[in-house]
C-alpha cells in the first residue's frame, strides 16, 4: 500500500503537514455534504477517499451529493452506491450498478448538458440549492506558486476540477502514484468569468492554449493529502466489426463529397467524436482514408485519435479525458512525452463550450439508441423510460456544430428492436438539430428537408429492411389519415413497436 513516503517527491513541502489518510480524510466529511469531484469518464477521478467513504457509510449510515464531471469509476458509481451513500449524482453516469439504483429510484439523478453544469455548480442553483462543501481531486503532482497557492497537476482528465477546486471551501487532493508525472504541460486550466462579467473565450483553433498547465489553489483550503496508487478503471473497447467498419466507410465517403462540393475543406474541421465503440470505429474510418492534417475539438480522446496520431494524419487532439483502452494506455504511458506534444486537456465547460464549437465550425460526431422516421434522436432512454447512460455531451456539440452527424446500427439485441421506429419515445436531439444519420446500410443527408422529405430517406437509407415494410406502411398511412399536415403522425399508433416488444420481446408486428 502506498504511504507519506511515496509521494514526498511528488508535492511541494508546503503540503507535507496536510498529510492524511483516505479514512482520516473521510472523517471531515458529514451527512448532507456536497461533493464536487474530479473525473470524467473513468478517468483522473479520486479512488481512495471514495472507498473510504464507503467503508465508512457500512458502519455510520450517511449521505452525500455527488457532482462529477461525467461518467466516472466503481471506487464512486459503484462502491459508494452499494454502500448506500449516494444522494444525488450529478450530471452524467454509465456505470451499470448506478444506473439499477437510479432507475429503481434509490439514487436521485438529473441529466444535464455537460458544458452548462460547472456554471451551474458556481452559481449553487443545483437541486436543494446546494453549493459544493468539498473538491476530491486527483493529482499527480503539487507545485508551490508562492504567496500562499499552489500549483495542482491533474492526472488523465480535467472535468469541472478547476471550477470545483475554486469554489469549494475545503479541497482534499489524492496524489496518485500510478499516474506519471509526465502528464505535467498536458493541461489548460481555464474559468470564465460568470455573467454579467464574462469575455468571449479566446479560442480560435483546437491547439490555442489559453490558461496554465495547473489548477490554481490557495493552500489554506487543502485540508488534506492523501496518497493513492489506485488505477483508472479505463475498459476495453469493442471489436470494430463489419458493422461498424460500414458505417465508418459512409463518413468517409460522404466527408469525401462534402470536401468536392467546397463545403468542407481538405483537411475537414475539428471533429468531435463521442464516446464508445461505435464512435471510436468511425474513427478508425478516418484513420484509413486519404484525409491528413486533422484536428479534434472534442470530449474525451480514445483509441482512434492515438491511431491518427501514429498514421500522422492528426495535428492535435483537444479534449477534457483521456479514456484509452487499457492496452492503448500502456502505449500512451510508455510515451507520454511523444504523444503530449500532440494532446490538450480543459475543463469541460471549454472542451463541450457551444461558444468556441460554433466559432471553430465542429463537425459533431455522436451516437444514437434510436431515430424516428423525421429525424428525432433518443441518446439516453430505453423504450422511453429506463435510463440508459445519459446526454453527455451531444447536446453541446449537436445544437451547436457547424455539421451535426448521429451514428446508430440499423438493428439492436439480434434483431429484436428496429434502431428506426415511427416516433421516438424519448427525445434528447429535436430533428431541427440533427443534420445527417449514418447507419452501416447508408447515409440520410437531412440538411433543409421537410419532415415528410426526410421520412422517406431515412427509412430508404438507415432502417434495416426487416423493419422497412413497416415503417413504409405506417408514413404512408399518417400521411393519408393527416393530409397536409407537417409532420404526419397516427397517435394512437406512433409507440406501437415500443408494446410489441414489452409484450412480445420484439419490435416486429405480431401477425394478425
Amino acid at each position: 500500500m502506498v504511504g507519506f513516503e511515496d509521494i514526498k517527491d511528488r508535492v511541494c513541502e508546503s503540503v507535507v503537514c496536510k498529510f492524511k489518510t483516505a479514512e482520516e480524510a473521510a472523517e471531515m466529511i458529514k451527512d448532507g455534504d456536497c461533493l464536487g469531484v474530479s473525473g470524467f469518464t473513468p478517468s483522473g477521478y479520486p479512488k481512495a477517499v471514495p472507498l473510504a467513504l464507503a467503508e465508512k457509510a457500512k458502519k455510520t449510515p450517511f449521505k452525500v451529493n455527488v457532482w462529477t464531471g461525467a461518467s466516472v469509476g466503481p471506487e464512486i458509481d459503484a462502491a459508494m452506491v452499494e454502500a448506500g451513500c449516494m444522494d444525488r449524482r450529478l450530471p452524467y453516469q454509465t456505470n451499470a450498478t448506478l444506473r439499477k439504483a437510479i432507475n429503481a429510484g434509490k439514487v436521485r439523478y438529473a441529466d444535464i448538458h455537460l458544458s452548462h453544469f460547472a456554471q451551474m455548480a458556481r452559481y449553487g442553483f443545483m437541486a436543494d440549492r446546494k453549493k459544493i462543501d468539498f473538491a476530491i481531486v486527483e493529482v499527480c503532482k503539487i507545485n508551490d506558486l508562492g504567496d500562499g497557492k499552489v500549483g495542482l497537476i491533474p492526472t488523465t482528465s480535467m472535468g469541472n476540477s478547476s471550477s470545483y477546486v475554486a469554489t469549494a471551501p475545503k479541497v482534499i487532493v489524492e496524489v496518485n502514484t500510478t499516474q506519471p508525472v509526465s502528464l505535467e504541460g498536458m493541461h489548460d486550466s481555464y474559468v470564465p468569468l460568470d455573467p454579467p462579467n464574462r469575455k468571449p473565450i479566446p479560442i480560435e483553433r483546437p491547439e490555442d492554449r489559453i490558461g496554465t498547465p495547473y489548477i490554481p489553489c490557495e493552500l489554506d483550503k487543502i485540508v488534506a493529502v492523501v496518497p493513492c496508487d489506485i488505477t483508472d478503471k479505463v475498459r476495453p473497447l469493442g471489436e470494430i466489426d463489419e458493422d461498424a467498419k460500414h458505417m465508418g466507410q459512409n463518413l468517409v465517403n460522404f466527408l469525401k463529397n462534402e470536401v468536392k462540393e467546397g463545403r468542407l475543406p481538405a483537411n475537414l474541421l475539428p471533429l468531435q467524436s463521442g464516446v464508445g465503440s461505435v464512435a471510436n470505429a468511425v474513427i478508425n474510418g478516418l484513420v484509413n482514408s486519404d484525409f491528413k492534417d486533422l484536428t479534434v475539438y472534442t470530449e474525451v480522446i480514445q483509441d482512434g485519435m492515438f491511431d491518427l496520431i501514429d498514421a500522422g494524419k492528426l495535428r492535435v487532439a483537444s479534449g477534457t479525458a483521456l479514456t484509452p483502452s487499457p492496452e492503448c494506455q500502456k502505449k500512451f504511458y510508455e510515451n507520454v512525452d511523444f504523444y503530449k506534444k500532440y494532446l490538450l486537456l480543459r475543463p469541460q465547460e471549454i472542451s463541450n463550450s457551444p461558444e468556441v464549437a460554433r466559432r471553430i465550425g465542429v463537425i459533431a460526431m455522436n451516437t444514437a439508441i434510436e431515430v424516428d422516421i423525421y429525424g428525432n434522436v433518443n441518446s439516453t432512454h430505453i423504450c422511453g423510460t429506463k435510463l440508459m447512460n445519459g446526454v453527455g455531451g451531444s447536446g453541446d456539440f449537436a445544437r451547436n456544430g457547424y455539421l451535426t452527424v448521429f451514428f446508430t446500427n440499423s438493428l439492436a439485441k439480434g434483431g429484436k428492436i428496429s434502431s428506426v421506429v415511427p416516433f421516438c419515445s424519448h427525445i434528447d436531439h429535436a430533428t431541427l438539430d440533427v443534420d445527417v444519420i449514418v447507419s452501416e446500410r447508408g447515409v440520410a443527408d437531412l440538411r433543409g428537408l421537410t419532415p415528410k422529405e426526410k421520412a422517406p430517406i431515412i427509412i430508404d437509407q438507415i432502417a434495416n429492411p426487416k423493419y422497412q415494410p413497416y415503417l413504409y406502411d405506417y408514413f404512408k398511412r399518417a400521411c393519408e389519415k393527416c393530409g397536409n399536415s407537417q409532420t404526419p403522425h397516427i397517435l394512437s399508433e406512433a409507440f406501437d413497436v415500443y408494446k410489441w416488444f414489452e409484450e412480445t420481446g420484439s419490435m416486429e408486428k405480431p401477425a394478425e
